[in-house]
């Protein structure tokens, strides 16, 4: 009974060290590999930076011999199927967002600039014109005002009216 015991300690522990079998490599990006599946057949042998049961490159059989998986379940290593999804998706919307964006942005200079080409037309047209000052009573604009406002008409239709 005594013995019993540490048997099954120790059949446990080496039970542990067959879990530790990992397979490390550098892949074609240049980042590290973690897998307890041998590295593909394009990894060079160079590139395998640790063998399962082993401290480096060793004497395992490299991933050439190792029984190849079917073409239509390789992966590339260390990519994600449903990360690189959502990026996708994550990317569409934000390109979506920027249009929606850049549509209102036309929309809004469109209005600017019938706007604009009104109010010039009013100016235009003659007549008297008057202006509400910073004390809330209407002015006349004389010559001069009626001339920079109509300059400041233009600049608001060279902007918006492309």
């Amino acid at each position: 009974m005594k013995l019993l015991r540490p048997l099954i300690c120790l059949a446990a522990c080496l039970y542990a060290l067959t879990a530790s079998a990992q397979w490390q490599w550098v892949d074609k990006d240049g980042r590290k590999v973690f897998s307890d599946m041998p590295p593909p057949a394009d990894i060079p042998d160079k590139n395998i930076v640790k063998r399962p049961g082993s401290r480096g490159p060793g004497s395992f059989p490299s991933a050439a011999s190792a029984p190849a998986e079917p073409a239509s379940a390789a992966t590339p290593a260390g990519v994600d199927k449903a990360l690189s999804e959502k990026k996708k998706q994550a990317d569409a919307a934000e390109a979506a967002k920027r249009k929606a964006q850049e549509d209102r942005n036309a929309q809004m200079r469109a209005e600017n600039c019938a706007r604009a080409q009104q109010a010039k037309a009013g100016v235009d047209a003659g007549g008297r014109m008057t202006r509400i000052n910073e004390r809330g009573e209407r002015e006349f604009m004389d010559e001069s005002a009626i001339a920079a406002e109509s300059q400041r008409l233009q600049g608001l239709i060279d902007e918006n009216c492309r």
